[in-house]
């Protein structure tokens, strides 16, 4: 089949489903990879495997087996020594090897951005048991926030106000950690003002940044986010500054090229960088309705080495998660054109399976302000209904 370029998609969740759909815009010929079948961007790719990221032998096969011209992770849990191994062997890992090594954990991209870069964070320690759990709590002092190094969506992210909750919080990391590491970071609890996702762009000619998206979590996963946020120049221009320090540090013998979710906690003028992930960030689903050109299609061009705009500018949206409250694997839904009433955009993932808090579908809307953004967002998320087969 004639294409662009062929890529390799290491997971197939929501965000590689809008991936693909930005890529084959472009002619690329997509291969979904995921450790489960009919995986939401499998539904629309070209062709699918099915392994788990984490072995390193059916990775090797699936590189083998598709040539690729890009290796694109959308998920943190991988097997990125291999991709390593396959970077040094000429193959094109998206953003690069180092990126991907380095932000599959939490420890690795923190202590670079601390002690090799310099940038403000909280404090922080780590913990591989209960008692350092315990011992590194005495250091950040309460409140303090407990997160596996490895996970998804914020799973198994507490936040712990004394010692006596100390043990749940840890329980409940271990349950919900990723990959084979049992390790997490306690870190001091910063009382800020808001948060962002500063979505950074490495490409052909330089860096790029798209507004700031200001975004609110619960149990540590986003619920809504919205674009543009207020902040001062001075916050946003430091806030860049630190962003472009850490993606160029990522590239490591990789092009570099890619788009990057950089979160920051913002309070008054003071930005504090917390996390980074080398691909699209959930929170900026929202530029699917935002901007005209989506955090999916920036990371697409950026990767195919096509032109990507200087300035990227946003009108006032938002958007709302569409959550599950069940276990079930017979899935309906339905209130769609009431969600829509007031103007609001609806995607629903195709995920084959649900359980309480997935996110299955998310509600978008643009409107003169984002606090009216937001309202719209919200109100039609919570019209759109889930069946469970019952």
């Amino acid at each position: 089949m004639p294409h662009t370029a062929k890529i390799l998609l290491l997971g197939s969740g929501e965000l590689a489903r809008e991936f693909v759909i930005s890529a084959k815009r472009l002619g690329a010929y997509v291969i979904a990879c995921d450790a489960y079948d009919n995986a939401p961007a499998m539904q629309l790719a070209d062709a699918r495997e099915v392994f788990s990221m984490l072995d390193g032998a059916k990775l090797r096969e699936a590189v083998a087996k598709h040539a690729p011209d890009y290796v694109v992770p959308e998920i943190e849990a991988i097997r990125t020594e291999v991709l390593a191994e396959l970077e040094q062997d000429g193959v094109n890992i998206v953003p690069s090897a180092r990126a991907t090594q380095l932000t599959m954990n939490r420890d690795a991209i923190r202590d670079m951005a601390a002690q090799e870069l310099g940038l403000r964070t909280s404090t922080y320690r780590y913990a591989e048991n209960f008692e350092e759990v315990c011992a590194a709590a005495e250091i950040t002092g309460f409140p303090c926030v407990i997160k596996p190094v490895m996970s998804s969506s914020g799973k198994g992210q507490s936040k712990v106000d004394d010692a006596a909750a100390l043990q749940e919080a840890w329980d409940y990391a271990v349950a919900n950690m990723r990959g084979d590491r049992q390790r997490v970071i306690v870190e001091q609890f910063i009382d800020f003002d808001y948060e962002i996702t500063l979505l950074t762009i490495r490409h052909r000619d330089g860096t790029s940044f798209c507004p700031p998206i200001g975004h609110r979590q619960e149990r540590g996963d986003y619920q809504e986010s919205w674009q543009p946020t207020e902040m001062s120049d001075a916050a946003i221009g430091e806030a860049q500054d630190m962003a472009r320090k850490v993606v160029e540090a990522l590239q490591g013998n990789g092009k570099g090229w890619g788009l990057f979710g950089v979160e920051f906690f913002v309070k008054g003028e003071e930005v504090i960088f917390s996390e980074l992930s080398p691909r699209p960030h959930d929170t900026g689903m929202v530029t699917s309705v935002s901007q005209n050109l989506s955090e999916f299609d920036l990371h697409a061009r950026a990767i195919m080495g096509l032109q990507v705009p200087a300035m990227i500018r946003a009108r006032p949206s938002a958007s709302a998660v569409i959550l599950a409250d069940r276990d079930s694997d017979d899935l309906t839904y339905s209130g769609l054109a009431e969600a829509m009433e007031q103007g609001a955009d609806i995607r629903i993932f195709g995920k084959p399976t649900s359980r309480p808090y997935r996110r299955m579908g998310v509600a978008l809307a643009c409107a003169g302000s984002t606090d009216d953004a937001r309202r719209i967002a919200k109100d039609a998320a919570g019209k759109v209904r889930i069946g469970y087969g019952e």
